[in-house]
């Protein structure tokens, strides 16, 4: 039996107060004030029941909308990609995907209804990626990576688009907003994706160092992606695109997806086992892909549906793509 001061972990638990009963509410124990009692403060993750503290996992609590949102994140989905199957890691060569998979938390973060461009007319005359954005909900997404932007842009100033990546990836001279990097993502995401089961934590010796590397262990989620990913890129249209009637936005997702792998630098890995010339076709159709969705409407030719009223959110993804057009892997 745990102490009261102890740490005990319950699933499904978030409806309990602090005596035990059931209420809408999670709470956590702070210190006595000066007349002895005790007082409560709102906490996610936390609950006190008959004096013991619980760990309620943040997933227990999650409405439809979340609930329905694929098991991995699109960050994950590129860091996959980019992955060497056995060894891995990702290629030391590669300059891109970090400032690609800031763009991506972003994205992902429109897609489950957290953030959205600020509601003013006069923003379309700014270019699309210099357009600013704002936190609709703050509620915490269970992904670490995206529940540390959220707070960010919470608690800071509006900013574009293309402010934030560059901020999140550390680019920037004003020493002043140098804390608003996001540090080993890579590494994060790596670790995320072995708590999932789809990657396993090995260590491996380059001459000089060692060094944590994370090869697959679960092919059948690297081979679903790259699935999804050939079958986009080898049709002739984008509406038919691979998606999932119980994923919201899922086509667009997709599409994201590939986009982000080509400014990642992580198209090749997916496309290898391609011939040549269907390789090349591939490479006109993302190029196809980032035209039509990288612009705000999209494209009269991108014929993709999305609910009434998440437009905003909408054109988040699309001006982070529109970022992607601009990179050099790109250019």
């Amino acid at each position: 039996m745990a102490s009261a001061g102890g740490l005990q972990r319950r699933r499904n638990a978030a409806g309990l107060n602090s005596s035990g009963s059931s209420s809408n509410e999670t709470f956590l124990p702070t210190n006595n004030n000066s007349n002895g009692i005790t007082t409560n403060t709102i906490d996610r993750n936390i609950i006190s029941e008959n004096g013991v503290k619980i760990a309620v996992d943040p997933k227990d609590s999650l409405d439809d909308q979340d609930r329905r949102q694929p098991k991995l994140t699109l960050m994950e989905e590129v860091l996959l990609l980019g992955l060497k199957d056995k060894q891995g890691y990702l290629s030391f060569w590669n300059d891109n995907i970090s400032y690609t998979l800031r763009g991506c938390i972003l994205i992902e973060l429109a897609f489950r209804g957290r953030i959205a461009m600020v509601k003013d007319p006069g923003r379309r005359r700014s270019p699309l990626s210099e357009r600013e954005i704002e936190v609709l909900d703050d509620k915490l997404t269970g992904e670490v990576l995206l529940d540390e932007a959220l707070k960010m842009m919470k608690t800071s100033d509006k900013m574009s688009v293309g402010s934030w990546i560059d901020l999140m990836s550390g680019e920037t001279w004003n020493v002043m907003k140098i804390g608003y990097q996001l540090k080993q993502v890579r590494e994060r995401l790596a670790k995320g994706l072995v708590d999932k089961g789809i990657l396993r934590t090995e260590k491996r010796n380059f001459l000089l160092f060692d060094m944590a590397t994370h090869p697959v262990s679960d092919f059948s989620a690297k081979e679903e992606i790259v699935k999804r990913l050939t079958t986009t890129l080898t049709t002739h249209s984008s509406a038919t695109a691979s998606s999932d009637p119980d994923i919201p936005f899922s086509r667009l997702r997709t599409i994201s997806m590939v986009c982000a792998a080509y400014a990642a630098n992580v198209l090749d890995n997916a496309l290898i086992l391609l011939s040549h010339e269907h390789r090349e076709k591939a490479y006109g159709k993302v190029d196809e892909l980032l035209s039509d969705y990288s612009t705000w409407p999209f494209a009269a030719n991108a014929r993709i549906e999305f609910p009434e009223g998440k437009d905003l959110q909408i054109e988040v993804v699309a001006a982070v793509l529109n970022v992607f057009t601009k990179m050099d892997s790109i250019l």
